[in-house]
């Protein structure tokens, strides 16, 4: 059970461009190297015995290291739980333990083989998106549960490794968190339904390559406001804060095309809304810290789109802007540089 064996879902896997959707998932995965300086080098650096070991090692650990997860989300969320009214029987952790293995086998075995993040990315976005489905057909605020349950079990991965091997790493579990938190195989799948040259679509994708600069951008200059503020794992500019913060900009930004693509704010109100009210509390995210992140992303589409393609977002933005207006939250939080918001 402990040994990495080769994926034949990994070896000699070609993606055929056939949908616009599979178009879309080829798209996002190239923004998995677009920071690295030599994308073909980096990936090579770690001797493949090393690699192999390592892998080997984890995965035979990952039994013990689901329960110290889950031991930190049940702290962290169970009270969260309770005051949401989520019934505890959707949250079965033989179930997400089992779900958990079968998704670090598969990114452990990319790393063990020496394949990209880019690679990982793309095969395995539709086992992650089908673990979001099961978990969001009922309560889908289910899913924050098992994507702290999840993301705690990479961090615990990853501490005994040396830093080199973290950062590594590190770039493997990140695929699992972004899609479990991002709902990119959804993503996928509506955007298959449009004629690839839609003006819907090619508005999408022409914001899918900056996004994550944008994001990192956004990111940036919020830490820049707030550069004293600590969340519950540490200080804004924190290398583990910053890269969760990266994360929520994207997810916000990928709910907002689901809700242009879907031509409604469902998405949004029934799973991202709740997600955030159930997670950010605990997390010691304030409000005031979402509405600045809305107005940057707000300035990034007037700035990115054509008036006529501005168009087509303005209406989800707004309803977005609204569900975390001062008017539902009215905590605010005084910006050391204030920006003045929209």
């Amino acid at each position: 059970m402990g040994d990495i064996t080769p994926n034949p879902r990994l070896q000699g896997w070609e993606m055929t461009e056939n949908n616009s959707a599979t178009s879309l998932a080829k798209q996002w995965a190239k923004k998995y190297l677009q920071r690295l300086i030599d994308p073909e080098e980096s990936w090579e650096t770690g001797a493949l015995g090393t690699r192999s070991l390592i892998a080997q090692r984890l995965l035979q650990s990952i039994r013990s290291i689901n329960l110290q997860a889950w031991a930190k989300t049940e702290t962290l969320l169970s009270q969260e739980v309770k005051r949401h009214g989520i019934n505890y029987k959707l949250i079965d952790p033989y179930e997400i333990a089992r779900d958990a293995y079968h998704i670090y086998e598969q990114a452990l075995s990319a790393y063990a083989e020496q394949l990209t993040p880019q690679r990982l990315c793309v095969f395995i976005a539709p086992d992650v998106g089908s673990i979001r489905e099961k978990y969001t057909a009922i309560d889908p605020r289910v899913i924050g549960f098992v994507s702290m349950q999840f993301h705690y079990c990479g961090q615990l991965l990853l501490e005994p490794l040396p830093e080199l091997e973290q950062v590594t790493l590190g770039n493997y579990f990140k695929v699992i968190d972004d899609h479990l938190y991002i709902p990119l195989q959804r993503f996928y799948d509506v955007a298959a339904q449009y004629d690839y040259h839609s003006p819907v679509l090619e508005s999408i994708r022409k914001l899918i390559p900056p996004s994550s600069e944008i994001a990192r951008k956004i990111a940036s200059r919020i830490i820049e406001l707030y550069p004293n503020y600590c969340c519950h794992s540490g200080l804004l500019n924190d290398s583990t804060v910053r890269v969760s913060s990266i994360r929520d900009v994207e997810m916000f930004q990928v709910y907002l095309w689901i809700c242009v693509l879907e031509n409604s704010i469902a998405a949004i109100q029934q799973e991202l809304f709740p997600l955030c009210v159930m997670l950010y509390p605990p997390l010691k995210v304030r409000w005031e810290l979402v509405r600045q992140m809305l107005h940057l992303i707000g300035n990034e589409l007037q700035t990115r789109l054509t008036p006529q393609q501005q168009a087509l977002f303005m209406p989800y933005f707004q309803s977005l802007w609204e569900l975390f207006s001062p008017e539902v939250f009215p905590e605010t939080l005084e910006p050391e540089n204030p920006d003045k918001l929209a």
